[in-house]
């Protein structure tokens, strides 16, 4: 009896530091790898790095599109300007003319996912 004894005092002193190193173990684990644990935290940062580029392309894209547009204003009509979008949207030019029209899928460049 008193080996069983012994054996049950042992681990009931093991319980409470084992218990409590395994909480410490969950918590850590989900510190880590959880859903809002570090390597999420990680992950995040880079998208957000992502999308600031993708909105400084874009805001210097829009920049450039609406100079453009400013440009054929009544106010400030550029002739140039005019003529060459007339004769991008009516597919025109005159009989001594070669006339090559940018790709309009590379010509305005769209956001990557």
């Amino acid at each position: 009896m008193g080996l069983l004894n012994e054996l049950r005092t042992r681990v009931r002193s093991i319980l409470g530091p084992l218990f409590g190193l395994c909480l410490v173990a969950y918590f850590t684990f989900h510190l880590i790898n959880g859903e809002r644990g570090l390597i999420a935290w990680i992950q995040v940062r880079q998208y957000i790095d992502v999308a600031k580029d993708i909105h400084t392309d874009l805001a210097a894209q829009r920049r450039k599109i609406e100079h453009r547009i400013g440009l054929m204003r009544n106010e400030s009509l550029d002739p140039d300007l005019l003529d060459e979008q007339a004769r991008f949207m009516l597919n025109l030019g005159r009989p001594d003319e070669i006339v090559i029209f940018p790709d309009v899928k590379t010509a305005i460049p769209t956001a990557k996912p």
